[in-house]
C-alpha cells in the first residue's frame, strides 16, 4: 500500500492551504485510506483527494508517504492512474 501526500501548498477554501492525497497502486486503496482518514467523498477529484492542511499530519501518521508535488505527480503518472481534465 502506497498512499502519497504532497505538502499543503495550494490555496483553497476557508483560507486554508491544501494537499493532494493519491495512491500509486489503485483508486480502491485511495478511497479506503480516505475513508479511514475521514475525508468526505466530495473531496475526490478524478484521481486524488484534496485535503486541508489540518489533515496532513494525521494522514502521515496513518501511513501516507510525504513527497513533493512533483514526485506525487510523477508516481501517479507512472502508475497509470493519472486522469486529466477533459477539455
Amino acid at each position: 500500500m502506497t498512499v502519497l501526500i504532497d505538502p499543503p501548498n495550494w490555496p483553497g477554501p476557508r483560507g486554508l492551504l491544501w494537499s493532494h492525497l493519491v495512491s500509486d497502486t489503485s483508486l480502491e486503496e485511495l478511497h479506503a485510506f480516505a475513508l479511514r482518514l475521514g475525508v468526505p467523498e466530495r473531496a475526490f477529484d478524478r484521481d486524488h483527494y484534496d485535503v486541508p492542511e489540518t489533515v496532513h499530519s494525521r494522514a502521515v501518521a496513518m501511513g501516507a508517504e510525504p513527497v513533493t508535488s512533483r514526485e506525487l505527480l510523477a508516481r501517479l503518472i507512472a502508475a497509470g492512474l493519472r486522469r486529466r481534465k477533459l477539455r
